[in-house]
């Protein structure tokens, strides 16, 4: 079993900056794949950005060149750096542990932007 604690999140003002963070624990393999997925009020959730163990990354288009995803494989910890914060990035943000074929996701911690 894997279990994801999240900390982070909160209330910023439009072109702010927050920091996300997420510890995993449990059985993590090597090939896992650690990331931050999203969920809007009334929308679907959706990838905001992933990261391998060996540092490959993607990105949701509307993240690119404000967003920051990083992994310490030692600490089995992702964070996700925000920047230049919009509206539009209010949400429920959720950290996902992918591997085996098995999704693992954390409680989630609110993200609101507002001015």
């Amino acid at each position: 079993q894997v279990q994801l604690v999240e900390s982070g999140g909160g209330l910023v003002q439009p072109g702010g900056s927050l920091r996300l963070s997420c510890a995993a624990s449990g059985s993590i393999v090597s090939t896992s794949a650690m990331g931050w997925y999203r969920q809007a009020p009334g929308k679907e959730r959706e990838l905001v950005a992933t990261i391998t163990m060996g540092g490959n990354t993607k990105y949701a288009d509307s993240v690119k060149g404000r967003f920051a995803i990083s992994r310490d494989n030692a600490k089995n910890t992702v964070t996700l750096q925000m920047n230049s914060l919009k509206p539009a990035d209010t949400g429920v943000y959720h950290c996902n542990l992918a591997q085996w074929g098995m999704d693992y996701w954390g409680q989630g911690t609110q993200v609101t932007v507002s001015s």
